[in-house]
């Protein structure tokens, strides 16, 4: 089976109505030997920001000498880039290898696509060994199937409604999801949050004995920094590769995670890894400026919280451009009508793309919740056309290309076609 055969086989399995519970994950990994036990792990859950934070917590390490796995998704362009060790995607024959081995075990037991995954990623670490591994949960985090690990430190970012349909309808349900990943005496690290967020997970903490630290309890946020206390000694942020305050509000969660964990105290290389994490770990759309002038900015905000975050930094810099516009796309269980409103902020037209994915909002849909919006919104079919000409006219605008990751995925595959084209 080669990669391609092998990658067909793990996305048929991608479930459009998501099975969660951790009975086929575990069967899977006992039937595997357990790859996953025997490794250090650092397991990161939250609404928004742990894709970020994970990076980070993996960057920093990186630059404390250490070989550091990391596990995050969805991927942006290619299935590799989900599972990497110090920045290198796995190969694709370990891909081809792994599922060609395992393909009657999955044929009978059907496993889902993300289980599938989490468990080539544990065959993967156990084969290469690095020193730590740092899992982003998929969902939720009680029943996600990286929730089979005894980690380091359990780290939750931000909770906020998502995915209602599955981890509750309230705050306070969602919160006891993702404080599922809290482990018996492992320590938990959150980022900021709703109060009554907060207090469902320090209730867990407290069921399993496991020492809380919260995010106002290390952090000072200033207008032009954070402060970050560490063990007596204090630590200020003032910048990091990811832009926008909510980035050093997740790096800072990054750097006290590492510091619980394994009691690193290093300024210099918190700055390094902190300043290297695109490079380090692949991180991308994270308010990436994909072209300078004319601006161009991805910006991977799939919900009204990620939205807000967006705005709170482009709000600094948008009235300096002659016009302002927007590509949009999204999955149809978000809440397309908050995240369009908040958009109305500083945008008056929206080009709506409808994803290439099951779940994708369409684009009449798109276009009903935009002009309800007050938002003037345009049907757009190829949006890597838009941005080609776009850069070539020069103008002093900005196109920003907001929403779900597979929008920006897809936009960026094609770019990326169109490049390699114009060098042959």
């Amino acid at each position: 089976m080669d990669l391609q055969s092998a990658l067909n086989k793990i996305y048929s399995m991608h479930q459009f109505d998501i099975k969660l519970g951790l009975e086929r994950i575990e069967s899977f990994l006992d039937y595997l030997g357990n790859p996953h036990k025997g490794l250090k792990y650092f397991h990161v859950a939250g609404s928004n920001g742990k894709g970020s934070t994970a990076s980070f917590i993996a960057s920093i390490l990186m630059e404390a000498g250490y070989k550091v796995g990391l596990y995050t998704s969805p991927h942006l362009v290619k299935f590799n880039e989900r599972i990497r060790i110090n920045g290198k995607e796995i190969e694709d024959d370990f891909i081809a290898q792994f599922i060609n081995s395992n393909n009657d075990f999955i044929d009978k037991h059907q496993p889902t696509f993300f289980e599938i995954t989490t468990a080539l990623a544990f065959q993967y670490f156990q084969t290469h060994k690095p020193d730590y591994v740092v899992l982003e949960t998929g969902l939720g985090g009680r029943l996600d199937a990286t929730n089979v690990v005894i980690p380091l430190v359990s780290v939750i970012t931000s909770i906020s409604y998502e995915h209602t349909n599955i981890l509750g309808d309230s705050i306070k349900k969602i919160a006891g999801e993702k404080a599922g990943i809290i482990k018996s005496g492992v320590p938990v690290i959150t980022g900021k949050m709703p109060d009554e967020a907060l207090d469902v997970i320090k209730l867990k903490s407290d069921e399993t004995k496991s020492v809380f630290h919260s995010f106002s309890e290390f952090v000072n946020e200033h207008d032009s920094h954070v402060e970050v206390l560490l063990k007596g000694k204090k630590y200020n942020l003032y910048s990091s590769g990811l832009r926008g305050k909510h980035q050093l509000r997740n790096a800072a969660a990054a750097v006290k995670t590492v510091t619980e964990a394994i009691g690193l105290d290093d300024s210099f290389v918190f700055n390094r890894g902190l300043k290297n994490v695109a490079a380090n770990t692949g991180i991308q759309c994270r308010y990436e400026i994909y072209n300078e002038s004319p601006g161009v900015i991805f910006d991977s905000a799939h919900n009204p919280e990620g939205v807000e975050a967006f705005i709170r930094e482009f709000s600094k810099e948008y009235k300096n451009y002659d016009d302002c516009s927007l590509i949009f796309g999204a999955m149809k269980d978000k809440d397309i009508e908050a995240m369009l409103g908040l958009l109305a902020r500083c945008f008056k037209k929206v080009y709506v793309t409808q994803i290439s994915y099951e779940r994708s909002a369409s684009v009449d849909e798109l276009i009903k919740i935009a002009e309800k919006s007050g938002l003037t919104a345009i049907s757009l079919a190829s949006p890597e056309l838009m941005i080609e000409e776009f850069v070539q006219k020069g103008n002093n605008e900005c196109l920003v290309v907001l929403g779900s990751i597979y929008l920006l995925g897809e936009i960026k595959l094609k770019l990326g076609k169109k490049n390699l084209d114009k060098l042959k």
